[in-house]
C-alpha cells in the first residue's frame, strides 16, 4: 500500500513539473514540445528567439495541430511514466518480500529456539541456558535476560531444597531423641519413678526445642511473606524492652551492656521489628565471651530510624558473613555450635527485607560483629504512642 501511495505521489509530481508550453521557431515546426493546454496568446514584439530575434506567431491550423502533438506526447510520457513505475514496483515488491522472508525466519528462528527451550525446562533441569548467538539487539537482550531468570530461579530452587533438608534434619534430631528415650525407659523393667521423671523431663525438653524450632520457621515464613500493614513504632522503646528482657542472660554468660538508645521512629510491623532486635541481641550474647559486651544503640539518621548491635566474641571471617543469613547455618560449621537453631540471621534478613530496610554486617577485626539495619522513617508529624508498642 505504501508503495502504491509511493508511485501515485511520484506521477502526480512529475506531471506537474512539466506544464511548458510549445515554442514556434517561425518555420513552421516546433522547437520544443511541451504541453500548451489553449491557443498561444498572441505575442508581442519582446518576445524573442535565442538569437534575439522577434517570433512570429503561428498560423491558426499550426498552432491547433501543435497543441495535439503536445497533448499526444504529455499521454506518452505519462503510459511510459506509469508502467515503469508499475514495473519498478513490482519487481521492488518482489525484492521486499524475499528480504522480509529472510529477515523473519531469522528472527523467528531466535524465537522458535527461546520457545522450544522454554517448553523443556523444568524444575530438574533449571541448569539449562538459551546461550542466544547474533547481534546484540533486542531478541539478544530478550535471551539473556531469560537467562538471568532461570539463573535466579536455579539459585531459588536449589535454596528451597537445602532449606527442606535442613528443616527436615533439625526436626528428626529431637523427634528421635524424643523416641530413643521413651523406648529406653520403658525397656527398662527395673526403671523407678525417678528414672522414669528423668526420661519425661527430657522428652519435654526435646519437644520445647521442637517448638521453638517451629516458632522460628514461621517467624521466617512471616517475614518472606511481606507486611499487610505498615504502622510506625518507636525504635527506642522495642531496643530497650528486648535490653531488659535478656539481662538475666547477660549476667549468667558474663557479658555487660552498652547502650545509647535515641529517639527513633521507624515504620512497618513493629512485632517483626521486636523479633529482629530479639535475635540480634541473642546471636550477639550467644555467640560471645566471658567477660564480653554488647552494644545496641538507637537513632534517627536523615530519613532512617537506625539500630545497631555490636558484640565482642571470636573472629568472624568476611567471607562467611553471606553463608550466616542463609537458614541453619552456624559460624564455624553447619550444625557443630548446637546452642542456636541457625535461624536467627536468616529471620533478621527476611524482616529486614520486608521493612525495605538496609542491613550492614561487618565483622570486627578483634572479634565479633557490628549488625546495622536502618528502617525507613515514619512521617514527621507521626505521633507514636503507646498503643504502638502494645501491638508488638
Amino acid at each position: 500500500m505504501s508503495s502504491v501511495a509511493l508511485l501515485a505521489m511520484t506521477f502526480f509530481l512529475v506531471d506537474r513539473a512539466d506544464p511548458g508550453l510549445y515554442v514556434y521557431n517561425g518555420q513552421g515546426s516546433a522547437a520544443t514540445v511541451k504541453e500548451m493546454s489553449k491557443p498561444p496568446a498572441k505575442r508581442g514584439p519582446q518576445e524573442l528567439d535565442k538569437q534575439g530575434n522577434d517570433l512570429p506567431a503561428p498560423a491558426a491550423g499550426e498552432s491547433k495541430a501543435l497543441i495535439e502533438l503536445a497533448q499526444r506526447q504529455k499521454d506518452q510520457r505519462r503510459h511510459t511514466l506509469l508502467v515503469q513505475g508499475l514495473i519498478a514496483l513490482g519487481i521492488m515488491t518482489v525484492v521486499s518480500m524475499g528480504l522480509g522472508w529472510v529477515l523473519a525466519g531469522r528472527v523467528l528462528r531466535r524465537l522458535s529456539t527461546i520457545t522450544r527451550t522454554a517448553r523443556e525446562i523444568s524444575a530438574t533441569n533449571l541448569h539449562a541456558r538459551l546461550a542466544l548467538p547474533g547481534p546484540a539487539d533486542e531478541l539478544k537482550d530478550l535471551g539473556d535476560t531469560f537467562d538471568e531468570l532461570l539463573a535466579r530461579l536455579e539459585a531459588a530452587f536449589e535454596a528451597q531444597r537445602r532449606f527442606v533438608a535442613n528443616a527436615s534434619h533439625e526436626l528428626r534430631t529431637p523427634m528421635t531423641r524424643q523416641r530413643t528415650l521413651g523406648q529406653v525407659v520403658l525397656a527398662d523393667p527395673d526403671a523407678s519413678v525417678e528414672s522414669l521423671r528423668e526420661a519425661h523431663l527430657r522428652i519435654l525438653a526435646a519437644g520445647r526445642e521442637q517448638e521453638r524450632l517451629i516458632t522460628s520457621l514461621l517467624t521466617l515464613a512471616r517475614g518472606q511473606a511481606g507486611l499487610d500493614r505498615w504502622v510506625p513504632f518507636d525504635l527506642q522503646a522495642l531496643a530497650g524492652k528486648v535490653v531488659v528482657s535478656r539481662d538475666e542472660e547477660a549476667e549468667r554468660r558474663d557479658v555487660s551492656w552498652r547502650t545509647a538508645l535515641d529517639p527513633a521512629v521507624a515504620i512497618g510491623g513493629a512485632g517483626l521489628a521486636e523479633r529482629l532486635v530479639v535475635n540480634l541481641v541473642d546471636n550477639a550474647l550467644t555467640y560471645n565471651t566471658p567477660g564480653g559486651w554488647v552494644e545496641v544503640t538507637t537513632r534517627a539518621e536523615g530519613d532512617r530510624a537506625v539500630l545497631t548491635v555490636s558484640n565482642s566474641g571470636p573472629v568472624v571471617a568476611a567471607e562467611e558473613l553471606d553463608r550466616l543469613f542463609q537458614p541453619f547455618q552456624r559460624v564455624g560449621t553447619t550444625r557443630t555450635h548446637r546452642e542456636g537453631l541457625g535461624l536467627g540471621l536468616s529471620i533478621v534478613s527476611a524482616i529486614a527485607t520486608a521493612h525495605q530496610a538496609e542491613l550492614d554486617a561487618v565483622p570486627r577485626p578483634e572479634g565479633g560483629l557490628t549488625m546495622t539495619v536502618r528502617f525507613p522513617c515514619a512521617a514527621a508529624d507521626t505521633v507514636v504512642g503507646p498503643a504502638a508498642v502494645e501491638r508488638v
